[in-house]
């Protein structure tokens, strides 16, 4: 008897177990819509969050649309439209952005902030004129901190709204292989670097640049401003970067991510792109196009590491195949 009525409590456990992930799988699964077209064609679908992350961002996105119905301020259009982007809405993100410059035509932050979704769905020729609008409207001083979304391991701000205006700026142009332009915008954003961090993502850009460019001298000087004493609080996957160019880290062990890593796949776009750039400036574009398919075969769509290979995959083989 005893038997039994174990027996009987570990099917009914198995049973309430079994239906509860069901559950969970089927709330996941409704969540589920294309969010972007990538440049190989490929449909990126609402990636799947853990419960408490996923809660977490509801919860955000929920307080600032209350903000926003309260006081449609220009900080409570920004915060909107950061908020549906970060839980993938990006379409979404851009039409309260393109609303609030409609209210607020002068925003170059909200300029900013639309620029940088325009590059998340690879439409860089917008995110260029989003940003150069920026730019053109932004007070050069005194600098402004901007307000992290996704806080740091100190929750500490790093950035600066004139450092993304000419940073995205410089990418976006990047990104269209206009390295002419993109090296003048890092030129300006390396004068609103003012923290290691910042420092090591400008000359990491610029470097890949002026190799793009053929202006390797150039590039070398620059790895002169890389320090090994550097403090650098979120850009290590950029610091890693900048010493494998310097010579001090072997390429290849920029692809073996350790679990100590924050976000292995992320490190591994941002690194991966990094390394395959290099491979591809050194002449050998059969293994730079091996790195840059292993780069978009994981799973962050919206990195720029990401979009950057994906760019050079369509680059090398304008008809890229799925990795």
């Amino acid at each position: 008897m005893i038997n039994f009525q174990f027996r009987s409590s570990i099917v009914y456990f198995l049973v309430v177990l079994i239906l509860s992930a069901a559950c969970s799988t089927s709330k996941n699964d409704e969540r589920k819509t294309v969010v972007l077209t990538g440049l190989d064609g490929r449909q990126f679908l609402t990636p799947d969050l853990k419960a408490e992350t996923l809660a977490k961002l509801d919860s955000n996105l929920t307080d600032a649309r209350k903000n926003f119905e309260e006081d449609e301020s220009e900080e409570n259009y920004i915060w909107l439209g950061r908020r549906e982007a970060y839980l993938y809405h990006y379409e979404k993100a851009i039409e309260i952005f393109s609303d609030g410059i409609d209210e607020y035509q002068n925003s170059y932050k909200l300029y900013r902030h639309r620029g940088h979704r325009y590059i998340t769905l690879r439409d860089f020729a917008k995110a260029v004129a989003d940003f150069q609008q920026a730019a053109a409207i932004m007070p050069a001083q005194p600098l402004e901190i901007e307000p992290d979304g996704q806080p740091n391991k100190l929750n500490i701000p790093l950035s600066t709204t004139q450092f993304n205006v000419w940073y995205h700026l410089g990418l976006a142009h990047y990104l269209r292989g206009d390295f002419e332009n993109a090296a003048m915008a890092y030129m300006k954003c390396m004068e609103v670097s003012n923290n290691d961090d910042l420092m090591c993502a400008t000359v990491d850009w610029l470097y890949m640049t002026y190799r793009r460019m053929d202006r390797d001298q150039e590039a070398s000087m620059l790895l002169n401003l890389i320090r090994e004493d550097m403090k650098i609080i979120e850009n290590d996957s950029y610091y890693l970067r900048l010493k494998m160019y310097k010579g001090l880290i072997q390429p290849d062990s920029l692809l073996k991510i350790g679990d100590a890593s924050q976000d292995i796949d992320l490190a591994l776009a941002t690194q991966g792109y990094g390394v395959g750039n290099w491979y591809l400036c050194e002449g050998d574009t059969a293994k730079a196009k091996e790195i840059f398919k292993k780069v978009v075969s994981g799973k962050h769509f919206s990195a720029f590491g990401f979009i950057a290979a994906e760019v050079e995959l369509t680059r090398i083989s304008p008809k890229v195949a799925q990795p």
